[in-house]
């Protein structure tokens, strides 16, 4: 793909680095990226994949804006309130950069639709705020062969990891990190926790790097490994994560062979 002479003047930092060069940027003009939130973790996402020029971004979120978003939601706006999250998000891609295709579902995701929203795309980004829904796109991207970059956070820390335990070996999937999803009540919400607004840039933003990295086959990937950021003490730590060979979805003896336990 040639890049015209505006693309080259919008991406020229891009294409000046050797590991991404303009074949690397054309790569990313005809990627796909499906993002699940529109929330703290999905807007910087959202806004550094138009940023770098990915193509077309699917973004699913059945809410609307509320002023308590706007903490750390950097997509919306005071003057979007009440408007549905996603086409919120359209409007600031649009803005932004004209040429990304800024794809809207206001729906949430399920079982029923999981599968047919994620066939559409390269990889998958998991910015939502809840276990079941984190359960549900490990599941799926498991079994439908798609790489996803997930992320979490909780007042002032936050983690990341890339799943693709569908390549075997040494790559783990959310499971063998957590096997079951923890009893209601136990883990608090953001609502019930707080956040620190910034916090959900900082973790939003390097999942966008894992993202590109991904879809440019560049520097080395984040599967194997959980990423632990914490705000308060201004640390990372990198840990080593290996695939549970008892894992109910990839291990040797799986007992997970479909998406039948998410539609209870």
């Amino acid at each position: 793909m040639d890049l015209s002479d505006k693309q080259i003047e919008r991406y020229a930092r891009h294409i000046l680095l050797p590991e991404v060069g303009g074949a690397g940027q054309s790569t990313l003009l005809q990627s796909s990226v499906l993002v699940i939130g529109a929330g703290g973790l999905g807007s910087p996402v959202v806004m550094y994949l138009a940023a770098a020029g990915v193509g077309r971004i699917g973004l699913v979120d059945d809410d609307s804006v509320d002023l308590s978003n706007l903490q750390r939601q950097i997509l919306h706006t005071t003057n979007g309130l009440n408007l549905a999250k996603v086409y919120s998000a359209k409007q600031a891609v649009e803005a932004l950069n004209p040429e990304v295709e800024l794809v809207p579902y206001k729906e949430r995701v399920d079982a029923k639709n999981v599968e047919r929203l994620i066939s559409e795309y390269d990889l998958v980004i998991d910015g939502s705020d809840n276990f079941d829904t984190r359960f549900l796109l490990n599941d799926a991207c498991f079994f439908t062969s798609k790489t996803l970059v997930s992320g979490a956070i909780l007042r002032f820390e936050g983690q990341i990891s890339t799943y693709k335990a569908y390549l075997g070996d040494a790559h783990h999937c959310y499971r063998c990190i957590f096997p079951t999803p923890p009893k209601p009540g136990l883990i608090p919400s953001c609502s019930e926790a707080g956040i620190f607004g910034a916090l959900a840039g900082v973790v939003g933003s390097a999942q966008a790097v894992e993202a590109l990295k991904e879809l440019l086959g560049i520097g080395k990937s984040l599967s194997g490994y959980l990423l632990i950021y914490d705000g308060l003490d201004t640390t990372w730590r990198k840990v080593r994560v290996r695939p549970d060979p008892s894992c109910p979805l990839c291990g040797e003896a799986a007992t997970i062979h479909d998406l039948k336990e998410h539609s209870r």
